[in-house]
C-alpha cells in the first residue's frame, strides 16, 4: 500500500508564505498533522533555510528542534546535492557537518537530489546520511529537454544503489510529467534500480493528481502532498484528494483525512482571505505552456514590471528555453532554474545576448556545478570564457576551518558554522541579532539613548509578529513599553526562493568627462541598492573619499547580487539613483571627482 509524505510545514516556512503563520501556529499545525498517519513530515529544505536566515528572527535549527519535540512522525528535509540548502556548492566537510547537525536535531529522512541530475554529486552527502543513520532518498529531476529525459534518468537510477540510496524519488518541479509518462518512468526506474520509488510533483498544469495516481499504479509507494489550501495555492497534490482517491481504488494510504481538514482550518485563519503568489491564472497558464515552475514565472513577471517591461514576459520565457538549450539542457530545479532565468532576463532587458554574464551562469557553463545532461553549445562556452574569464565560483569552496577563521569567534557551534558557510553575511546578521536579544550589552549599536530604545522597540515588534506571543511588556530605566498583537496578522511580501550571495562580477563602467569628473554607469540592467542589507550603512555617500576597488553599490537581477566597485580614487560628487530603484544598462549612477596623485618623490 502507498504511503503519503506531507510537505505543508516546509511550504509554510518558505517564500511566499514565510512569516504568515507565527512559529507557535506552525507548531500547532505540526501537532495536528502528526496524528494523520503520514509516513513522513517534510519540514525543511533550501527555501526554508534561505527565508529563515534572511528574516533574522530565529535559527532554522530551532524550528526543527521545536517540531521534533512535539511529534512522533519521522521528519524529513529536502537537500540540493552539493548545494545542500544554499545556492552554491559547499566543501565535503561542510556537507558532513550539515548532515550530522540535521540528524542530531531530529531529521530522519533526507531527500537528496542534484540540480543537474549528476548523481556523482550525491556521493559525499549520501555517505554522510548513511553514517548518521538516516534514510537516503535519492531524487531524480524530470524536466523535459530537447529529446526527453527518460533514458537519461534510467541510466542515473542504476547508479543509485551503489551510493547507498534506500529509495529513488521522481521529482517533477514543473508539472510536465503527464500521467502516461509518469507511469512509464516509475516502472522503469523501479526495474533499473531495484529500489522503492517515491513521487514528488508540482506545477500549474493541473495534472498532478492524475500523475500521482498513475505513479502509484506503476508501483510508487510514497507520494508527496500538502493540505488543501496550499495545494490549491502553490500547485501541489492535495493530501485530502489523493487519500480519498486511493481509498476509492482500494489502495488506502492509512490517512485520517479529518486531521488534514483540521490543519487546513488552522492555516485558513492566516492565509484564507489573502491572495498568495503564484495564483494569477495568467502566470499559471504561461508556466504550464513553457513547462516552467510557476514561482519562477511569477518572479520574472515581478522583475519585468519593475522595469516597466511587463509586455516582454513571453520574450523572456522563450529566451529561457534558448539559454537552457545552449547551457546543455540542465533541469529546472532550484537553483539552476533561477540561474537560467536570470541570464535570459538580462538578454531581453539589455536587448543583446551574453553582453553580461552572471557568475552563476558562467560556473554552470564551465562545469563548476557538475556535468550537464548534454554538451554546452561551443559558441556560448567561448563567449562566456571571453566575457567572464575569472574562476571565482569554480574555485574550491571554503572548508570548515576557513569559515571558522573568517567568522572570528561568531560560530559558537557546528550549527552556526554550517550556516555561515552557506549564507555568509546574512548568517552573520542572523547570529548577531539572536545574540543581541539575549544580552543587553550587545544591543544593536545606536548613536544615543533614544535611538537605542527605538531599536529595542523594533526588536520587540518583530518578536511579537513572528513568535506567536500575544503581548510583551518591558520596563527599563523609567521606560515601559507594551507591544500587543493586532487581530489581523500582517501579510508577508512575495520574494524569489533562491538568492545568491553578493559577488563582484564586474567593475564599474567609468568614463571621464571633459571637466575631469568620472561618470560611473551601470554595466547591466538591475535594481540599485546603496547598502548590503535593509537598515545597514550605505556603501558610500556624497562627499565620501573612495579608493579603487571599493564597493559603491549592489546591482540585483533575479535575486542575484553584483558588487559594483570603483576604478579610481576620488570623492563622490553625486549619486543619481535612489535606493531600490530599477536601472538600465548605461544609466548614470555616480559622479566621482578624481583625487590628484601625490607628486613623485
Amino acid at each position: 500500500m502507498p504511503r503519503l509524505v506531507d510537505t505543508t510545514i516546509r511550504l509554510l516556512s518558505q517564500e511566499p508564505l514565510a512569516g504568515r503563520l507565527p512559529t507557535a501556529e506552525i507548531l500547532r499545525v505540526a501537532e495536528v498533522l502528526d496524528q494523520a498517519g503520514f509516513a513522513c513530515l517534510e519540514i525543511s529544505g533550501g527555501g526554508v533555510f534561505d527565508a529563515t536566515v534572511r528574516r533574522r528572527v530565529e535559527s532554522p535549527w530551532e524550528r526543527i528542534r521545536g517540531i521534533k519535540a512535539r511529534v512522533s512522525t519521522p521528519l524529513g528535509i529536502a537537500l540540493r546535492g552539493r548545494f545542500l540548502v544554499g545556492s552554491r556548492p559547499v566543501s565535503d566537510d561542510i556537507v558532513g557537518r550539515f548532515v550530522s547537525c540535521a540528524a542530531e536535531n531530529g531529521i530522519e529522512v533526507f531527500r537528496l537530489h542534484d540540480p543537474l541530475n549528476d548523481v556523482s554529486n550525491l556521493r559525499e552527502a549520501g555517505a554522510a546520511i548513511t553514517s548518521a543513520g538516516g534514510a537516503f532518498h535519492a531524487g531524480l529531476v524530470y524536466s523535459p529537454g530537447r529529446t526527453g529525459e527518460t533514458d537519461t534518468l534510467i541510466d542515473e537510477a542504476r547508479k543509485l544503489p551503489d551510493l547507498g540510496a534506500t529509495r529513488v524519488i521522481v521529482n517533477d518541479p514543473t508539472g510536465a510529467l503527464l500521467p502516461h509518462r509518469a507511469q512509464e518512468l516509475v516502472g522503469r526506474i523501479r526495474e533499473a534500480s531495484q529500489l522503492p520509488v517515491g513521487f514528488y510533483v508540482q506545477g500549474s498544469a493541473g495534472v498532478g493528481l492524475a500523475s500521482a495516481l498513475a505513479a502509484v499504479e506503476a508501483g510508487a509507494d510514497l507520494v508527496a502532498t500538502a493540505v488543501y489550501p496550499l495545494a490549491l495555492t502553490l500547485h501541489r497534490v492535495s493530501g485530502e484528494s489523493l487519500a480519498e482517491s486511493l481509498e476509492g481504488f482500494g489502495q488506502g494510504a492509512g490517512l485520517d483525512s479529518a486531521k488534514l481538514w483540521d490543519a487546513a482550518d488552522l492555516i485558513d485563519e492566516y492565509i484564507g482571505d489573502e491572495p498568495v503568489a503564484p495564483v494569477a491564472p495568467r502566470i499559471a497558464v504561461r508556466a504550464a505552456e513553457f513547462d516552467l515552475p510557476a514561482g519562477l514565472v511569477a518572479a520574472l513577471d515581478v522583475h519585468l514590471r519593475a522595469h516597466a517591461a511587463a509586455d516582454r514576459l513571453l520574450d523572456v520565457l522563450e529566451e529561457v528555453g534558448r539559454v537552457r538549450g545552449e547551457a546543455g539542457w540542465p533541469p529546472l530545479a532550484a537553483p539552476i532554474g533561477q540561474i537560467l532565468a536570470s541570464q535570459a532576463l538580462l538578454h531581453v532587458l539589455e536587448a543583446r545576448r551574453y553582453g553580461t554574464v552572471i557568475d552563476e551562469f558562467r560556473a554552470l557553463v564551465q562545469g563548476g556545478y557538475g556535468v550537464t545532461p548534454e554538451p554546452v553549445d561551443p559558441t556560448v562556452e567561448r563567449a562566456v570564457a571571453l566575457l567572464a574569464p575569472r574562476p571565482a565560483l569554480t574555485d574550491d569552496p571554503p572548508t570548515a576551518e576557513d569559515v571558522r577563521e573568517r567568522a572570528e569567534g561568531l560560530a559558537a557551534s557546528e550549527e552556526e558554522l554550517v550556516l555561515l558557510a552557506m549564507f555568509g553575511a546574512d548568517a552573520e546578521e542572523l547570529l548577531r541579532t539572536i545574540r543581541a536579544r539575549h544580552s543587553r550589552e550587545t544591543v544593536l549599536i545606536a548613536e544615543d539613548a533614544d535611538a537605542e530604545r527605538a531599536e529595542r522597540i523594533r526588536e520587540l515588534v518583530k518578536i511579537v509578529q513572528e513568535s506567536g506571543v500575544g503581548e510583551i511588556e518591558i520596563e527599563d530605566e523609567g521606560m515601559r513599553v507594551s507591544v500587543r498583537r493586532a487581530d489581523e496578522p500582517a501579510g508577508a511580501t512575495t520574494a524569489l526562493g533562491v538568492q545568491a550571495a553578493a559577488r563582484d562580477v564586474t567593475s564599474a563602467t567609468a568614463e571621464a568627462a571633459a571637466d575631469g569628473i568620472v561618470r560611473v554607469e551601470s554595466p547591466m540592467v538591475g535594481v540599485f541598492f546603496r547598502a548590503p542589507n535593509p537598515g545597514a550603512p550605505t556603501f558610500v555617500d556624497v562627499g565620501d573619499t573612495i579608493v579603487p576597488g571599493q564597493t559603491l553599490c549592489l546591482l540585483e537581477a533575479m535575486k542575484l547580487f553584483n558588487e559594483l566597485k570603483a576604478e579610481v580614487a576620488g570623492r563622490v560628487r553625486a549619486i543619481h539613483v535612489e535606493n531600490a530603484q530599477p536601472v538600465e544598462y548605461g544609466q548614470l549612477l555616480f559622479e566621482i571627482e578624481p583625487v590628484l596623485a601625490p607628486p613623485a618623490v
